[in-house]
């Protein structure tokens, strides 16, 4: 007997918002992990997140 598959994990609404926050939370992790290799402290690394978010974004300075 085969288990049911499901074909949302959440619901279909939320899936995609789930999608984007796991994504979101990976990006995050890796950009302070590759910071952190480099030898910068923690304010260093919020400031290269947000020139990072702003270069994505298009409203870099």
């Amino acid at each position: 007997m085969a288990a049911p598959r499901y074909a949302y994990i959440i619901s279909k609404n939320l899936d995609p918002a789930f999608a984007l926050f796991i994504g979101a939370s990976a990006a995050v992790v890796r950009i302070n992990r590759d910071e952190k290799e480099k030898g910068h402290t923690t304010q260093e690394t919020i400031d290269s997140l947000k020139r990072r978010l702003g270069k994505a974004t298009g409203m870099s300075s």
